[in-house]
C-alpha cells in the first residue's frame, strides 16, 4: 500500500534539512538548491512507491545523496571547461569561406553526398526540421539522425574544402 503525503507539506517540512545536507556536500548554494529540487522532483515521480510514511525522511536524504553522487560521476566523466582555458586543445580547422559560397555551389556539393547523409542534412539545414521530425520523416531512430547529420556534415566539409581528412576519427565515407 503506497503512502499518500501532501507534497507542499513535505517540502515545507524537509526543504531546510535537505538543503543543509546538500550544502554540506557541495559547499555551493546553487548546486545545493539544484540537488534539493531534483530530490523533490524524484519524489514527485516515484514517491508514490514508498510504503511506510515513517521512511519518508530517510528516502529523501538517500535520494539526495544518490543525486549528489550521480552529479559527481557526471562531472568526472564530462568535465566542464571554460572555452578560454581549452583553446589550445581545440582542433584547428581552416575555415571555408562560407560567405563566398553561393547556393549553386552548396547544392552541387550536397548532391555529391551519399543519399544516406543527403536527406538528413538537407532536411535539417535547408528545411529547418528538428531531429525528431527528421527521424519521423525518414523513419529512423533519433540517434541515427544525429549520427548521419554529423557524418554528412563532415563529408560535406571534405567536399567543399577538398580536404580528405576533415575529421581524423571519421572513416572513409
Amino acid at each position: 500500500m503506497a503512502v499518500s503525503l501532501n507534497f507542499e507539506k513535505l517540502v515545507a517540512d524537509f526543504y531546510a534539512p535537505l538543503y543543509q545536507f546538500a550544502f554540506s556536500l557541495t559547499r555551493d548554494e546553487a548546486a545545493s538548491c539544484d540537488l534539493v529540487q531534483e530530490t523533490f522532483c524524484v519524489w514527485a515521480n516515484k514517491g508514490h512507491q514508498l510504503r511506510e510514511a515513517s521512511r519518508v525522511k530517510s528516502w529523501l536524504f538517500t535520494t539526495l545523496h544518490r543525486e549528489f553522487l550521480n552529479s559527481r560521476r557526471k562531472e568526472t566523466r564530462f568535465p566542464q571547461v571554460e572555452l578560454e582555458n581549452a583553446e589550445a586543445e581545440l582542433p584547428t580547422t581552416a575555415p571555408v569561406s562560407v560567405n563566398q559560397l553561393d547556393t549553386a555551389q552548396l547544392l552541387a556539393a550536397l548532391s555529391k553526398l551519399d543519399e544516406l547523409f543527403q536527406a538528413p542534412v538537407a532536411l535539417f539545414y535547408l528545411q529547418d526540421y528538428s531531429y525528431a521530425e527528421i527521424a519521423e520523416i525518414l523513419e529512423v531512430p533519433l540517434g541515427t539522425v544525429k549520427s548521419r547529420l554529423a557524418r554528412g556534415l563532415d563529408r560535406l566539409h571534405q567536399i567543399l574544402t577538398g580536404n580528405k581528412s576533415a575529421n581524423p576519427k571519421s572513416k572513409n565515407l
